[in-house]
């Protein structure tokens, strides 16, 4: 058998079995790329790891081996694939191989055993076509399951920071707004958190401010988180020493406590917040003055990332569509009744 037929066959098995994803961004906001932002700090990276829980565990240094197990789950046939094309790469090198051989002894003469010299040449670029597209699908595959192992990753470094909230005044972890609330990160300046103070908190138009209503009727729970330089500040005293301006009627900072809660721990959640500052920054926005919204779904992966206020009227009106309150978890059927 010509080592042209495998190399073809490979080729084109590799081609079947690959797959891509495309992302949409909702339009009517003005969002800033994440894909950068799902690296994670030394930091965070230390803080993940420390556990009796074999799972928790890190073997290599970057991962714990319940991040892997989620990330098979989640894409049960990536390893097939990287076998399939890592062993059909080293098969169409095999290939090359031999009909660069028969080139040689071609180009030698005094060989009978062996193809014409136009169909040993042939047979070369085929095989190195294959290998070259084996190795890139193979490469590609690999790429996409680091990024999909960091996005993990970062997922549980956000569920394990603490929060305290407003009204109650008791600290939990995010995760444990999973299942109930959706959660909305608004990182930002001292302006950027008074401005979203007033904004929860006065009457600045005609009619009554029922906005803390409204987001508690959409499970929406508010954690403004004050950036001061390199750090995260001190959030709640900027916050209770807010001041109304000229216009804001009826100020009254405990007005929204029921639906904000504020970061603890301010170096984890800079940790956590330092990628999605550089990534912001890199594209031209200012964090401080403009500030950045994370919103994270029911089930505590991010719905979107977005520059400026909160836009309060989308939120309210599609957070029900664009979150729905069935999202896929155990026990959804019971909770919310059958669809």
């Amino acid at each position: 058998m010509r080592t042209i037929t495998s190399a073809v066959t490979v080729t084109l098995m590799a081609l079947c079995l690959t797959r891509t994803t495309d992302g949409f961004a909702p339009s009517g906001v003005t969002r800033f790329s994440g894909k950068a932002s799902t690296s994670l700090s030394p930091g965070e990276r230390k803080g993940l790891y420390l556990s009796d829980d074999p799972l928790n565990q890190s073997y290599d240094g970057k991962y714990t081996a319940k991040q892997r197990l989620r990330e098979e789950v989640e894409s049960p046939f990536r390893k097939v694939r990287l076998l399939f094309f890592g062993g059909s790469t080293g098969s169409a090198l095999t290939a090359l191989y031999f009909s660069l051989l028969n080139v040689l002894k071609a180009k030698m003469g005094g060989y009978t055993d062996i193809p014409p010299l136009d169909e040993s040449l042939e047979s070369c670029a085929i095989n190195a076509g294959a290998a070259v597209i084996c190795a890139a699908l193979a490469w590609r595959d690999w790429k996409a399951g680091e990024a999909n192992l960091e996005r993990i990753a970062k997922g549980g470094a956000l569920a394990a920071l603490p929060v305290i909230t407003a009204e109650s005044e008791t600290t939990q972890a995010v995760k444990e707004y999973r299942r109930n609330s959706r959660v909305i990160l608004a990182a930002g300046g001292r302006n950027y958190i008074e401005t979203l103070a007033r904004s929860l908190n006065s009457d600045q138009l005609a009619d009554e401010n029922v906005l803390p209503q409204k987001l508690q009727e959409v499970d929406v729970v508010i954690v403004p988180v004050l950036l001061d330089g390199s750090a995260v500040g001190d959030t709640i005293t900027t916050w209770k020493e807010t001041e109304p301006n000229e216009g804001d009627r009826n100020f009254d900072i405990t007005r929204s406590n029921s639906v904000i809660a504020f970061p603890r721990n301010s170096v984890a959640w800079y940790n956590y917040l330092q990628s999605e500052i550089e990534t912001a920054s890199k594209q031209g926005f200012d964090v401080l003055e403009k500030g950045i919204t994370i919103t994270v779904k029911k089930n505590g992966r991010i719905l979107r990332r977005a520059t400026g206020q909160p836009q309060w009227g989308g939120i309210v009106g599609t957070m029900e569509v664009m979150d729905g309150s069935k999202f896929g978890m155990p026990g959804d059927d019971e909770r919310y009744g059958q669809s």
